[in-house]
């Protein structure tokens, strides 16, 4: 293949439909509108969620929840992902985004105690659930929140 054959995939381009421009054309006098009426004049139509004056479904539908803006997500990492690393491995957050464990870390990196851990590692993330730090230091490692 060369540049000078490249194309677009096929069904992927549309020609623009070219109204009002004669009755051959199939869309010429009225281009498609219909004869009068608030849709056939320029600007015509109604806003979105319009329902002819009738309370319109958003306004009907109560209102519910609420998002709090200064909320944060933490990536979740159990200590059971922990046990692929060698003994006296300094664990990161940049670490884990660099070994693929963690894709991407939100707010922070917490380090769960879901599973065992068999090596000796020091751990440095946001924030450890109780028992992920129990677990750590009884397999010889640290753990530090950063």
């Amino acid at each position: 293949m060369k540049l000078h054959e490249l194309q677009p995939a096929e069904g992927s381009r549309k020609e623009r439909k070219r109204i009002g421009r004669g009755i051959g054309s199939g869309n010429g006098k009225t281009a498609g509108r219909g004869h009068k009426g608030q849709n056939a004049r320029s600007g015509g139509g109604v806003r979105p969620g319009f329902e002819g004056g009738q309370n319109p479904l958003y306004r009907r539908v109560p209102k519910r929840g609420f998002n709090n803006r200064f909320r944060k997500e933490y990536a979740i990492v159990n200590i059971e992902e922990l046990n692929s690393f060698a003994a006296g491995t300094e664990v990161t957050p940049e670490f884990l985004l660099e070994q693929g464990i963690v894709k991407n870390p939100l707010s922070g990196i917490k380090v769960l105690g879901n599973g065992e851990i068999k090596v000796q590692l020091t751990v440095k993330a946001s924030k450890f659930s109780q028992s992920a730090v129990e677990k750590i230091q009884a397999a010889g490692g640290k753990t530090e929140v950063i």
